[in-house]
């Protein structure tokens, strides 16, 4: 009777499972297992009867592709330089909105509506903001006596703007993040901080800092793995260019696979962006348990 009354409990909970595990099998477990099986054929779009398994040759191809190796140099630049930009400037707004004062709402308002808009209309805007010989940004360097700068059109300068655009637009996520963890520390440490003459720097150094350790691991965890997957920034301001200065793996796997139609290669490119982010991870949570 026990046993019975078990198994009718696993066949319930199985069939709540279910939909999701649908899902997931649908959605996940059956695209991972065609990238990985079309990374090794020569699958193109327009002639998916005619794919044949080639091996490891997709692979080698990589090896001697300029572009893909430039993608992933400019990818790993971009995440070297979002991370400290984009949480710095978190943490700043934070820092700003802590305290009780007149117009924190505004502020909390203003740091954060860029987030909730699509990174197509940021891009675009920013796309108008931008031109060298019309936009808003170089009348007013003009104004101050600063040359007209090239932004996007410059190989130099095109990946260090789209990392400012990024970090402007996401920052305010971080924000909120940071603004809870900050909020989550005791008064009655600040207020035994100032008895003792701690300075105001002193204070931020020696007591928020440590104590926003858990929740800062988490903000540069979600960001690193959101900075990997840069697509729509140079897809919609620079595609890729110029000379392939802003061509991340994301997006050159979208023009391999979209554009190309080389659906194989593009698939080989997917695997090995995978297992990369894979193997981040793992050493991320590695480091994150050795610290604690």
């Amino acid at each position: 009777m026990q046993q019975k009354s078990s198994l009718k409990e696993t066949l319930v909970g199985y069939s709540f499972l279910s939909p999701a595990l649908i899902l997931l099998i649908i959605f996940l477990v059956i695209p991972v297992g065609m990238v990985f099986y079309y990374a090794f054929t020569d699958y193109y779009l327009l002639t998916p009867d005619a794919r044949q398994f080639i091996g490891l040759d997709n692979f080698k191809r990589l090896l001697g592709d300029p572009v893909f190796i430039k993608s992933i140099w400019n990818t790993a630049k971009f995440v070297l330089w979002i991370i400290p930009v984009q949480l710095g400037a978190a943490l700043g707004m934070a820092l700003i909105i802590n305290k009780k004062r007149k117009g924190n709402m505004f502020f909390k308002v203003a740091f954060f509506a860029p987030v909730v808009m699509s990174l197509v209309v940021i891009s675009i805007l920013w796309l108008y903001l931008l031109n060298p010989n019309e936009g808003l940004i170089n009348t007013l360097l003009a104004k101050i006596g600063i040359a007209s700068q090239p932004f996007l059109t410059s190989p130099k300068q095109a990946m260090y703007t789209i990392v400012f655009v990024s970090a402007w637009q996401g920052a305010g996520y971080q924000m909120l993040l940071f603004l809870g963890g900050m909020q989550n520390i005791p008064q009655d440490v600040y207020e035994a901080a100032e008895i003792d003459g701690f300075s105001k720097f002193q204070q931020f150094r020696y007591i928020t800092l440590p104590l926003l350790k858990p929740t800062a691991i988490f903000v540069l965890l979600t960001t690193l793995i959101s900075a990997f997957k840069l697509i729509v920034q140079p897809m919609v301001m620079t595609q890729g260019g110029p000379m392939g200065s802003t061509m991340t793996m994301v997006y050159y796997i979208y023009q391999t696979g979209f554009t190309d139609r080389l659906v194989g290669y593009s698939s080989s490119i997917a695997l090995i962006f995978t297992t990369m982010i894979g193997l981040i991870t793992i050493a991320q949570r590695k480091l994150v348990k050795e610290d604690d």
